[in-house]
């Protein structure tokens, strides 16, 4: 099927033209609890979750970012159910991963400011790819003091045993809890857009340059412009209409193609 193009339908439309073990990487979040009726249109989401296992390419990833509403004084689960069905059906619960808001929005209700979601990683077997983000240490750099203790006549003595100092630029693995700031921008009018930065870490970390990267619920084009960035190709399913013209825009202002999906097909010769 064409690729590196927006299919403005519904995503069960788009998979279905898709041949089994296709997709390298999914980045996607679907509309949850009350957003379920998402513009008008229903998420059947069993059988999105069933599509992506068939499409999903042995030893490729799903990450599914989500959160519970709260309804009636009480978090839905909603998000954890969705966990445990993938893995009835054959995914991996690879890592339960954080998104975590650093402007989280205060609500005035009894309870601690909502500031995180789920990122679901599902990997269909062992994951292929895994190109971890480092960061600096937080030694680095810097003189490390270590102390030991000794115990004579019960009266503990301290002293200080060596000073090394970690070389700059020492690194190590990025934690399962990634922080960004949320909101602004020119698309900042979806209802439901996540940082460009989310996408890009992801896409980095779980795929390759050149790999096929889709996102079923594409809504502003984040996920889109994020592989266009990275050097990926993709695939994006919106069926919205009103959410490919945003998509349209901002692949223009990213230097990217956009080629809307109303009468493309699959290509017979091509047997996908």
């Amino acid at each position: 099927m064409e690729i590196n193009k927006i299919y403005n339908e519904n995503c069960l439309d788009t998979m279905a033209k898709m041949p089994d073990n296709f997709i390298d990487l999914t980045v996607t979040s679907p509309p949850y609890d009350n957003l379920r009726e998402y513009k008008g249109y229903s998420f059947a989401f069993e059988d999105i979750a069933k599509e992506l296992f068939r499409i999903t390419k042995q030893g490729a990833v799903v990450v599914w970012v989500v959160a519970d509403a709260t309804i009636n004084g009480s978090e839905s689960g909603t998000s954890f159910k969705q966990a445990l069905y993938f893995k009835e059906i054959g995914f991996k619960l690879h890592d339960t991963m954080i998104y975590r808001k650093e402007n989280y929005a205060p609500l005035t209700h009894k309870r601690y400011e909502q500031e995180f979601e789920y990122m679901f990683v599902l990997s269909k077997g062992k994951p292929n790819t895994f190109n971890p983000i480092l960061v600096d240490c937080i030694h680095a750099g810097k003189v490390i003091k270590r102390s030991r203790s000794a115990y004579e006549t019960g009266i503990r003595q301290r002293e200080e045993s060596d000073k090394q100092a970690k070389p700059t630029g020492d690194k190590k693995q990025m934690g399962n809890v990634f922080s960004y700031k949320v909101g602004g921008g020119k698309s900042a009018n979806h209802v439901a857009q996540f940082p460009l930065q989310l996408a890009t870490d992801h896409i980095k970390t779980w795929s390759n340059e050149n790999d096929l990267v889709y996102d079923c619920f594409m809504g502003s084009g984040t996920t889109a412009i994020a592989a266009i960035n990275t050097n990926r190709n993709y695939i994006g399913s919106e069926i919205s209409e009103e959410y490919c013209k945003i998509i349209e825009t901002r692949i223009k202002e990213c230097g990217g193609l956009f080629f809307n999906s109303f009468e493309t097909e699959l290509s017979n010769e091509a047997g996908t």
